[in-house]
């Protein structure tokens, strides 16, 4: 920066003018009318942009590509880039990629792709000094290559006077963004911490955060249950929001437990004037689950642009947004809550949600980042269950029956298309051996068949949205599948497995692509992130973490000390016991005497964990009949929310009883049951998982990278279920409690040695 004269010096420096792009501008002033999600197949962004290069390289020179622009517009810098540009007509191109009729495409999706292609039309006469300039639509089909061109011809002034009127309509509330901005920097800088003083190992947390987030570093942080992991994470990654610069912190969890810690958290730290938002899922918040959404079918979706503002308005005065706070905001202005939610996610500093926010192939604050240029903070909590949850999100799976109930009902006009689906799964069939199969690469032309019946279901849906509302759930399916079969590669395997018995020939398999390694699919999202930290009680070790997750060479690491000591814990192994699959109805008398010694010896309230529904309640039974006088409660197959608050409650204080429960399951991790609410834990397996064909495939691959594939497949993930479960007795440094482990294996060296030291097992 040049230096500035005495007298500039002693003046006000002016504020810079709000930066905004031009897809920005156009998504807040430009849209009108109902909100019209019509259940058209949407190209994936990988297929979009790979869309958008096929159609200029179509083009001749002088053409220019993605034309980066700029310029001052009533208060407003506005800056982005054309998709293409022709000089020697002149004309400007916005290409939007899509699937099936380009007439089907909702008007008010049409007007938006209008505004914004104006607006460039307008920054190129003034780059340009053009008088004039033709503005075109190219809406490019990516299954078959047409493009549909529409083209207007406009003025410099009659283009400058739209852009003009839509800034104008933006720029107040920019001008009042950039002075929260400035207010949440001032305040998160004085930001004090929410309790008297620091847990043991809590502020050594804190301040590795804060340092990892403020230099945009990723950071493994593993520490112990109970030192307050969330506050502490919470408390660095927003004291480094202003000096990182920071334009978003996105608090993401596995589950939803966990979700209502980090919003309980926020609320502690009473940070104005932040703005935090909690994300549920869509069918967590939909009001009418049974309407279309669009304003035809759903109240909640007509006229929702044009009630927006007000509502957007009021919601930035909340200051936390939860579930509840959203949804009374939705409601006293007519607009559906969770699309409410999507509009502020754009507004809000801190978000509170599900992984499947930034890591999934549809994330829309992935998505949103990367449009805007954001720099964008991660807290990423239980960060031991990303692999797995990063396995689903980059798997996807067609069910035989799901195909057949739709192939039933489908309409005439479908038949075709279904019938070619059909032919094409019952070709899959026929070197199909009936058991898991697994090959390395998807059947093209499967692929290409659900492509063009994605076309087709689309079409049909969008001109008869009510008649297709019982095809939804088939076309999400098939729209996911072709999604993943984009990014297919050697992390993934495409499976047939046993499916539905068919009424006539061959049954038909189970369709799967699924991802066994997604660090290189996750490799994208952590470069996205300015800084990204995964913290969990149980990540060690932590080399295995960071390969798994794809994790750079520079990612820090923290082990965080246990505040905790083995004298709180009285561990007893059960040696000479099996609780292998083949031991177990042989073992299980044993088994069961060793558990009613464990809670006759300790009076309480007890929980014990086994590996699966049937093995539990084999358990169960028999120690009803062995100790009839310990009442007994457990985990079902299919619990609802209710009846796990009715589990949860037996474990009142004072109480007496023993707790049936399944390893990594609900009651597993992300509860607290402090003092005398728990005073006994039993865990009667290693938790392995089953050497299946995928689980086996995963060690192979392991293997070839040089891995230890039986340790990192097997071992770590079991045992960093035990230890997660263990993890629910001894909460703080005055808790006490019995742990017992009931296998011989848990005295193997290997074994102790990825256990907590502080459990004293040497």
């Amino acid at each position: 920066m040049m230096p500035r004269s005495v007298t500039a010096d002693t003046a006000p420096r002016p504020p810079e003018p709000p930066r905004v792009g031009v897809r920005s501008l156009c998504a807040f002033a430009a849209r009108t009318g109902d909100l019209d999600h019509r259940f058209t197949p949407a190209p994936s962004a990988l297929a979009g942009m790979e869309g958008h290069a096929t159609v200029t390289a179509r083009r001749a020179a002088p053409y220019q590509r993605e034309r980066t622009l700029a310029a001052a517009c009533a208060g407003l810098w506005l800056q982005g880039r054309a998709d293409g540009y022709d000089p020697q007509t002149p004309r400007v191109e916005e290409i939007k990629t899509h699937r099936g009729d380009p007439a089907l495409i909702a008007d008010n999706q049409r007007a938006l792709h209008w505004a914004q292609a104006r607006v460039y039309g307008w920054l190129l006469c003034e780059a340009d000094a053009l008088d004039a300039i033709e503005v075109a639509l190219v809406y490019f089909d990516i299954d078959s290559g047409r493009e549909t061109v529409l083209v207007e011809r406009h003025t410099r002034e009659a283009l400058a006077a739209h852009t003009q009127a839509l800034c104008e309509r933006y720029r107040d509330w920019a001008l009042q963004e950039q002075a929260h901005r400035r207010a949440r920097n001032a305040a998160l800088a004085q930001l004090p911490f929410p309790f008297d003083g620091y847990r043991s190992g809590q502020r050594a947390l804190t301040e590795a955060v804060f340092r990892a987030q403020r230099a945009g570093r990723h950071l493994l942080a593993q520490a112990p249950t109970g030192i307050g992991k969330t506050a502490a994470t919470l408390f660095g990654a927003l004291r480094a929001m202003p000096l990182a610069d920071s334009d978003q912190l996105l608090v993401l969890t596995p589950k939803g437990t966990t979700r209502a810690v980090a919003l309980d958290g926020l609320r502690r730290l009473r940070a104005q004037p932040l703005r935090v938002l909690e994300r549920l899922a869509r069918d967590k918040a939909c009001e009418h689950p049974d309407k279309a959404c669009h304003g035809d079918s759903c109240p909640l979706a007509r006229g929702f642009y044009d009630r927006l503002g007000a509502a957007r308005a009021a919601a930035v005065q909340r200051g936390l947004l939860d579930r509840e706070a959203l949804r009374a905001v939705a409601l006293a202005h007519g607009i559906c809550p969770y699309y409410l939610a999507q509009e502020m996610q754009r507004w809000s500093d801190v978000v509170v949600g599900d992984v499947n926010h930034w890591f999934d192939l549809n994330a829309q604050a992935w998505a949103m980042a990367q449009a805007e240029g954001w720099r964008v903070q991660l807290l990423l909590d239980e960060a031991h269950n990303l692999v797995e949850r990063a396995r689903q999100m980059h798997s996807a799976e067609l069910d035989p029956l799901r195909f057949a109930a739709c192939r039933a009902q489908a309409p005439r006009a479908l038949a075709a298309s279904m019938n070619s689906v059909h032919r094409a799964w019952g070709a899959l069939a026929r070197d199909w051996s009936g058991g898991t199969q697994l090959d390395d690469d998807p059947p093209d032309g499967f692929v290409s068949t659900l492509q063009r019946h994605l076309s087709a279901l689309g079409d049909f849906m969008a001109q008869h949205p009510e008649a297709g509302l019982p095809l939804q759930p088939w076309l999400f399916d098939v729209l996911h599948f072709l999604r993943v079969a984009e990014r297919f590669g050697p992390h993934s395997v495409f499976e047939r497995s046993a499916g539905a018995p068919a009424r006539r020939g061959r049954p038909r398999p189970r369709l799967a692509l699924r991802c066994l390694l997604p660090a290189e699919l996750l490799q994208p999202r952590w470069a996205g992130a300015h800084a990204a930290t995964l913290f969990s009680a149980t990540l060690a070790p932590l080399d295995h973490a960071q390969r798994l997750l794809g994790l750079d060479a520079h990612t820090a690491h923290i082990d965080v000390p246990s505040p905790f000591s083995a004298a709180q814990l009285r561990l007893r192994i059960a040696h000479g016991l099996s609780t292998r699959w083949a031991d177990r109805a042989r073992t299980l008398p044993r088994l069961v005497d060793e558990l009613v010694a464990h809670v006759r010896a300790t009076p309480g309230n007890h929980l014990a964990f086994f590996s699966s529904f049937d093995y539990l309640e084999q358990a169960l039974a028999a120690f009803r009949a062995a100790a009839p006088e310990v009442p007994v409660w457990a985990q079902s197959r299919a619990m609802d929310e209710g009846a796990r608050e009715a589990f949860l409650a037996r474990f009142a204080p004072g109480g007496q009883g023993l707790g049936f429960a399944v390893l990594g399951g609900v009651f597993a991790e992300g509860i607290d049951l402090p003092g005398d609410r728990l005073v006994g834990v039993s865990v009667a397996t290693l938790g392995l998982p089953p050497p299946e064909p995928l689980t086996e495939a995963l060690r192979e691959r392991l293997e070839r990278q040089g891995a230890s594939g039986w340790r990192d497949t097997y071992l770590v993930p079991g045992l960093h279920k035990v230890v997660q479960a263990a993890g629910r007795l001894i909460r703080t440094p005055e808790d006490r409690g019995a742990l017992l482990l009931l296998d011989r294996r848990f005295a193997d060296p290997e074994v102790r040695a990825l256990l907590p030291a502080w459990w004293g097992l040497g």
